[in-house]
């Protein structure tokens, strides 16, 4: 043990003594060599060097990544999937199916919930769908369901109807009447009238055989005005006629809130009897990031009879739309204090709440 420490001792006196020497020599500048790329990445690399692993993937992706693989995620593509198979063999009927231009579908499944103090709880579940079949040179499409729901996007100020609503909370036979229709839509007028026009034939209601026609057009009126006209009319063996003319003038600047009046006049004749009524929504609408969007404002109605338009109801309303734990998910809620003189009703509060999902 002894021997070691004399030998360390004499090691590090033998080093501070050649350092000394070495200081104090004096030496001839010589041209530092280059070193090499090798050289340069091992002196710069530090001894411990521990390469980088890729990063892990976080717990919120994997999370996220399981929470859309839950058995209602997986349900919504076996519906989507069948649709769209539908689409193609439909596409294929008609001749032979561009790959790169497939035929496609969609769907809209929603459940109508409304109420008021008079006739409490009503239930609608309201379907309607769409086919594009691309072999057909985009003229003919098939459209299926409620076919009321074509007129609503031209109506977003307004969705609550109390005239709609019946003494049961839930009609069986409503339900499937008006989710039953069935029609072959041609669209390819309008390149020959320069009015956007569709035209349908089919069944409605199970067995109503009826032919329709709608055409609708746009106009800028320049300083952030613009109106738009849509005229609907239909004939079936059943519900005879029926005919509503739309009127809707807008303000309001592309992507920024506006202001818009909607004016409906409707005209229904059956059985010799003849039905004539008015509405008006003049309401302000924003609309939000991620298909979010706010309207409120004021509605009023009533019936037309010898020429004369007679207020029934009036009253206002607000409304919001937003998707809720999936972007194909919607809850649409909408609150009003209307009156209905008809029914010798005073205002009152009424409700209603749309649960919609889109396939």
């Amino acid at each position: 043990m002894k021997t070691i420490r004399h030998l360390s001792l004499g090691l590090l006196m033998g080093t501070a003594s050649f350092t000394a020497w070495a200081d104090n020599t004096p030496q001839a500048e010589t041209p530092a060599e280059p070193v090499a790329a090798e050289e340069q990445a091992i002196v710069a690399e530090p001894a411990d060097y521990v390469p980088i692993a890729q990063p892990a993937p976080e717990p919120e992706a994997e999370a996220e990544a399981e929470q859309h693989n839950t058995w209602v995620d997986r349900r919504h593509k076996d519906v989507r999937s069948t649709i769209r198979g539908w689409a193609h063999r439909m596409d294929d009927w008609f001749g032979d199916p561009d790959p790169d231009n497939p035929a496609t579908a969609n769907l809209r499944v929603m459940v109508d919930t409304s109420w008021n103090k008079y006739d409490d709880f009503s239930v609608k579940p309201r379907v309607r769908g769409k086919v594009k079949l691309p072999v057909l040179q985009k003229r003919l499409n098939v459209v299926f369901g409620d076919d009321s729901l074509d007129s609503e996007p031209q109506q977003t100020g307004h969705l609550y109807d109390e005239s709609a609503q019946n003494n049961k909370t839930f009609s069986k036979t409503e339900t499937r009447e008006s989710n039953s229709s069935l029609a072959l839509r041609w669209s390819d007028i309008g390149k020959y009238t320069g009015i956007d026009t569709d035209a349908d034939i089919g069944i409605r209601s199970g067995d109503d055989l009826y032919v329709r026609l709608k055409g609708s057009k746009d106009w800028d009126l320049g300083n952030d005005f613009s109106t738009r006209a849509e005229q609907v009319y239909r004939y079936g063996l059943k519900s005879e006629h029926h005919v509503r003319t739309t009127w809707e003038v807008r303000h309001g600047k592309a992507g920024k809130p506006f202001i818009a009046n909607h004016l409906s006049v409707e005209y229904n004749h059956k059985d010799n009897e003849e039905h004539w009524t008015w509405s008006n929504s003049l309401y302000r609408q924003h609309d939000f990031p991620n298909h979010k969007r706010l309207n409120y404002g004021i509605y009023a109605g009533g019936d037309i009879k010898n020429k004369k338009a007679k207020l029934n109801s009036y009253g206002p309303f607000a409304g919001w739309r937003q998707p809720v734990w999936r972007e194909w998910l919607f809850v649409q809620p909408e609150i009003n204090y209307l009156n209905n003189r008809k029914e010798n009703r005073k205002h009152h509060i009424g409700a209603l709440l749309r649960v919609e999902a889109l396939f």
